[in-house]
């Protein structure tokens, strides 16, 4: 059965040769693919010019989409870390030019760009400067919410800085007399564009600053392009801004990109009218508050009266202040009661010592001499006073002074007997 299979399998070796002779001669995909990566990455390092419109980053190698200006033709391009970080801040649609060499990738045989080098151009390059000295004033603290000023609620004088019969000059002033009538101002005109622009809104700043009677200053322009705001992100004006000691409200108008000083100045109008708005209230709002606010105080007054009233009627109507002798007469009695008792025991007191007084008394009158001379004793003495109490103390002839209850004799010894 083997032997009838391969019989039926074989085919004749002339067929063979017939159709390797009708195949196209072919070479190995990998081959070709070199050959092509190398063919292509024979080209050196060249500058583009595109617009980004993919950036994803990310920990390693960083990959980004760059396409034409003016054609939809756009090239895959990767790229250390570091490329992109010494570029600046970098979003999509940002312009830019990078130093970029072909490479063909063997696995997918897909084209791609090496970039060794990047940089913003035109309005991104202007951005990127602007977005340095942000970071750089942030870090000296200029833009800490700490520094901001609180503005005045209704001040004397008002600062303006602007540019001469401009809209922005009629809208602040407008408004600010729809809102507050009798509102005062201080207008300084100036450039607000170009190169002088800056200087003059620096000097007008310092001269409204040093004036007493200005509380607030609004520095006002009614938005524009990104070069004619440049003026407003000054950094000469930005720090004299932050060292000025009266409240600023920056109210340049432009919403897509925040001038810098916007960010130091101590409050931000989106547009000059947003700035009147800000700077006084409205005067019918106020004398509206005014009288809410005499209503409410005129009633608190009256209900706190009410109650003390209420509380007074309450201590009136107590004992003790509708008769306040009664409290007296309770401790009249206990004195009463004390000075009774202070009198019996002072009787008693009295009468203890009497007795004892009296049997002190009797008990020194038992043992006085004169109570013994009573009863017929007699006391002796020699004639210098001095007592005998024995017949050897003297003898013939020696006086005597003899002592009786009632008087003294005087004696002479005549014999002595023992």
């Amino acid at each position: 059965m083997r032997e009838s299979r391969s019989r039926k399998l074989s085919v004749p070796a002339s067929k063979v040769d017939n159709v390797n002779q009708n195949m196209p001669q072919s070479r190995p995909l990998a081959d070709v693919v070199r050959d092509v990566k190398s063919w292509v990455e024979r080209c050196g390092w060249v500058w583009v010019e595109g617009q980004i419109i993919e950036l994803n980053r990310r920990t390693g190698r960083q990959f980004f989409t760059l396409r034409d200006r003016d054609q939809e033709i756009s090239a895959r391009l990767s790229c250390q870390a570091h490329v992109l970080d010494a570029a600046g801040p970098l979003t999509v649609n940002t312009q830019v030019i990078a130093e970029v060499h072909p490479t063909v990738w063997q696995k997918n045989s897909s084209l791609s760009f090496e970039c060794r080098s990047l940089r913003i151009v035109g309005e991104g390059q202007l951005l990127a400067q602007l977005e340095a000295l942000k970071r750089k004033l942030q870090a000296e603290g200029l833009f800490d919410p700490i520094r901001k000023k609180k503005l005045p609620f209704l001040p004397g004088k008002i600062g303006l800085i602007t540019g001469a019969d401009s809209a922005a000059q009629r809208d602040v002033l407008r408004n600010v007399e729809l809102r507050w009538p009798l509102a005062e101002f201080r207008v300084i005109n100036t450039l607000v564009q170009g190169p002088q622009a800056a200087g003059q809104v620096i000097a007008a700043l310092k001269e409204l600053d040093a004036d007493p009677q200005v509380e607030v200053i609004i520095i006002a322009r009614g938005g524009g392009s990104l070069e004619d705001l440049l003026p407003f992100s000054d950094e000469g004006l930005v720090r004299a801004a932050a060292a000025a000691k009266t409240p600023i409200i920056s109210a340049i108008g432009h919403e897509p990109d925040t001038p810098i000083l916007d960010l130091v100045a101590d409050v931000r109008a989106s547009t000059p009218t947003a700035a009147a708005k800000i700077v006084v209230p409205i005067a019918a709002e106020e004398l509206a508050n005014l009288e809410a606010t005499k209503i409410r105080a005129r009633n608190a007054i009256t209900n706190r009266i009410s109650k003390e009233q209420e509380a007074l009627t309450w201590l009136r109507s107590r004992p003790v202040l509708k008769d306040p002798s009664a409290a007296l007469c309770v401790h009249a009695e206990k004195i009463a009661e004390l000075r009774r008792r202070l009198g019996l025991s002072t009787q008693l007191k009295i009468r203890e010592e009497n007795a004892f007084l009296s049997n002190a008394l009797a008990r020194i009158r038992a043992m006085s001499p004169k109570a013994t001379l009573e009863r017929g004793y007699a006391i002796i003495a020699d004639d210098e006073g001095v007592s005998v109490t024995s017949v050897s103390d003297v003898e013939p002839g020696d006086q005597l002074q003899i002592y009786l209850s009632d008087g003294q004799l005087f004696a002479e010894v005549d014999a002595i007997e023992e």
